[in-house]
């Protein structure tokens, strides 16, 4: 049949291109199965070359990828009316068909011209699908690439990446416009970067938005309690991931209007919120996400700990909720003297002492108005007052992490001792991921009137915190030292999401316009260490960490500088430790010896600004490293070889670019001493002025006392955040990095 003959070309096609696998048996397989039609040819195929994927053999995963992409040419073609391997070459028809169909937006076709058009598709590089490993490919093609509404596909990897640079340099100047889309799209389709998950599954098309994830912060009342419900609702339903401050809401037993006893704390608004995440899923795609945090001396820290845990009484459960505890430094200070901890009800503190204890951290290690406040509280016979020892508040945090893996820490502290915009809030908690860390405050209903047969409520916004993230691929940036040319072009797309993006919640757009903050972040570590022939455990890591982060946040202030000559400061700049030079001086940049011209920079941001007020996050980002064949986040690996498991499949995946050489250097993150990662990650910290989404990799069987040292150790180390506590299920296998 004429599809086996073309079966058997791209076969002979793969040979050249991988000669060290045998395609033999392919081929007879293919001539097997000359009966079937060709998309299942191609299919049972595909699944021949995914048996074969092993750790000796791990190109196969490039084989399937390439037999994968003839058959998304197939169906493109077949929808659109081009021949498979031209379809690249209909990009002009692509838009208006996906316009007419009401996928794209608009603004497309009325943005740009169709000589334009014409001119973009001339710089779409086929040949860079075939950097996708098979579990990338699919991955994309099944959750981002735009199909009709009967989930027909009709776009093409690369088409996916020129509609994201289109999107995000739609209101460039003209004159600049074209140039600034093809350096996005070199960005993007040589894997040297990635957008973060919404962006790239919305940016074009006429639903959802283009960021991560918000922070919202939420109000002891009950209109602002359901106000924040319906806000998260709202987010949840366009696909984003939601971090929710509780802190500020009274406790269990405490007044309502002066009736004693009347309050069920937060326990019922988590459930309230787990019906959220529940019912309002994001497109259909997934379970809404929702992370909750409350301060360690809230009166119902308790009962929040446990709200995760399998057993106990379900009406105080949230198993939907992820849960974060937001930690000073005293708490820690008592854990590790084992001293005494004193709980509150915020409300009664707002209300006797005249301040709220939330508002406050200590600016100074060991001395700070917290611990002050804190003392007043204690001290005070106007309050009521739980004593604990705070080991046993520690022992049930721990206790949830090696059921649940959470709650995530947020070490309050220090996060606000090195927030570049003090002078303008105060940061309560982090995002879902904990990677974000950015000013918050309620937002507050102020008045509601009826006019004109209308009622009208006005409420004060409050700082609604939006994170737009994107992701540099270290592995391959650093190997073709492309981060001078990346850098520029990656933090101008963030900036301009936030100009394009279309944020249901009010407040959270005008947040974003004050602060503009922007989350660069990156992945592919681990497989960058591989390539360098770098053991994870080594002060060579360590230094190697230092010196590669302190080049990104140069490179990154550098280029949010330059926008801000070229475009205007952030609303909120004067005063911000950008401007006082505070930023420059806390992390140590004049004092020190670099080959970077810090004292420069810091004098060109006093007089020029900068666009961004925050500028780096280090996201999990492990869908889209793996689109991108690469290592998530800062993360080691789980296994050389293992399976990949969604809900309607299971692909087997090896380490990237494993072979004889860097296999030493495939260490699993169970096998890894947590210190070293630590340690490697404090380096990185101190110059990343948001946050970094840190796992602790832990044996199931791991004694309290060494998991309490850990957290210590993060804590003494100056990590702002940690996030997960991901234990094995089962007895660890023997190291075979370790293995002679």
């Amino acid at each position: 049949m004429v599809h086996t003959l073309q079966t058997n070309a791209v076969i002979e096609e793969l040979k050249s291109e991988f000669p060290r696998l045998d395609f033999e048996l392919l081929l007879k397989r293919s001539e097997e199965m000359n009966h079937l039609k060709e998309k299942a040819l191609y299919d049972q195929l595909i699944l021949e070359c995914l048996s074969w994927i092993s750790m000796d053999e791990p190109d196969w995963t490039f084989a399937a990828s390439r037999l994968l992409l003839k058959k998304l040419y197939q169906e493109a073609g077949e929808n659109r009316g081009c021949l498979p391997e031209d379809c690249y070459g209909h990009f002009y028809k692509l838009i208006e068909q996906l316009t007419a169909l009401e996928i794209y937006e608009k603004d497309l076709l009325d943005t740009y011209s169709q000589d334009e058009i014409n001119e973009l598709a001339a710089v779409i590089k086929m040949e860079n699908d075939h950097l996708f490993t098979y579990l990338g490919l699919k991955m994309l093609a099944d959750r981002y690439l735009a199909r009709d509404r009967q989930k027909n596909l009709f776009e093409l990897p690369q088409e996916r990446f020129m509609i994201i640079s289109m999107v995000l340099m739609k209101k460039e100047r003209p004159e600049k416009r074209l140039e600034l889309i093809k350096e996005a799209y070199w960005a993007m389709s040589g894997f040297y970067m990635t957008v973060a998950t919404p962006t790239l599954a919305n940016a074009g098309k006429n639903w959802g938005q283009l960021s991560s994830c918000f922070v919202e912060t939420v109000d002891d009342s009950l209109e602002g309690i359901y106000d924040s419900n319906a806000d998260i609702a709202s987010l949840s339903k366009n696909g984003g991931g939601i971090g929710v401050y509780l802190g500020k809401i009274r406790s269990r037993g405490s007044d309502i209007k002066g009736f004693k006893g009347a309050s069920s704390g937060v326990i019922p608004w988590m459930k309230q919120l787990n019906n959220t995440a529940v019912s309002v899923d994001q497109l259909g795609q997934r379970q809404g996400a929702i992370s909750v945090y409350l301060d360690v001396w809230h009166k119902d820290i308790f009962s929040f700990l446990d709200a995760k845990l399998n057993n106990g009484d379900e009406r105080q459960r949230t198993h939907d909720l992820f849960t974060g505890v937001c930690i000073p430094d005293l708490f820690m200070e008592k854990v590790e003297s084992r001293g005494y901890w004193y709980l509150f009800d915020p409300h009664e503190v707002r209300k006797a002492m005249g301040f709220s204890l939330e508002d406050f951290y200590d600016e100074g290690e060991r001395e700070g108005s917290f611990r002050q406040k804190y003392k007043e509280c204690i001290d005070s016979p106007l309050l009521s007052r739980e004593k604990v020892p705070a080991i046993e508040i520690m022992k049930s945090i721990m206790r949830s992490q090696l059921e649940t893996g959470t709650p995530f820490m947020f070490y309050r502290d220090e996060v606000n001792r090195k927030n570049t915009n003090s002078h303008s809030g105060m940061i309560y908690c982090t995002n879902l991921c904990t990677e974000i860390v950015q000013n918050q405050s309620v937002t507050k209903r102020t008045e509601e009137y009826t006019k004109d047969g209308k009622i009208i409520i006005e409420k004060i916004p409050g700082d609604f915190v939006v994170c737009n993230l994107s992701s540099i691929n270290l592995a391959r940036a650093c190997q073709h030292n492309a981060l001078e040319r990346l850098i520029p072009i990656q933090v101008r797309m963030l900036d301009n999401v936030i100009d394009i993006n279309r944020i249901p919640v009010l407040q959270g757009q005008m947040t974003n316009q004050k602060y503009r903050a922007i989350g660069l972040g990156t992945f592919g570590w681990h497989h960058l260490l591989a390539l360098k022939k770098i053991p994870w455990e080594s002060m060579e890591a360590e230094d190697f960490a230092d010196r590669l982060y302190e080049k990104v946040a140069y490179l990154t202030i550098k280029s949010s500088m330059a926008l801000a000559e070229e475009k205007g400061k952030y609303p909120a700049f004067e005063g911000s430790e950008w401007e006082t030079g505070a930023y420059f001086e806390k992390r140590g940049y004049l004092e020190t010896e670099s080959k970077l011209n810090w004292p420069a920079l810091k004098e060109n941001v006093k007089k020029v600004g900068i666009r961004n007020g925050y500028l780096m996050a280090v996201a999990p980002n492990a869908s889209t490293a793996l689109i991108a064949g690469s290592t998530p986040s800062i993360d080691p690996i789980f296994n050389k070889q293992y399976s990949e498991e969604k809900k309607d499949y299971r692909i087997p995946v090896t380490a990237p670019d494993l072979n004889s050489e860097t296999t030493w250097y495939y260490k699993s993150a169970y096998h890894i001493g947590q210190e070293w990662s630590i340690q490697q990650n404090a380096k990185r910290q101190k110059h990343i002025d948001q946050a970094i989404s840190f796992n602790f990799y832990i044996p199931n069987n791991i004694k309290a006392v060494d998991l309490l040292n850990l957290h210590l150790s993060a804590w003494k180390n100056k990590l702002k955040t940690t996030y997960y506590v991901r234990s094995t299920s089962s007895e660890i296998e023997d190291c075979e990095s370790c293995s002679s």
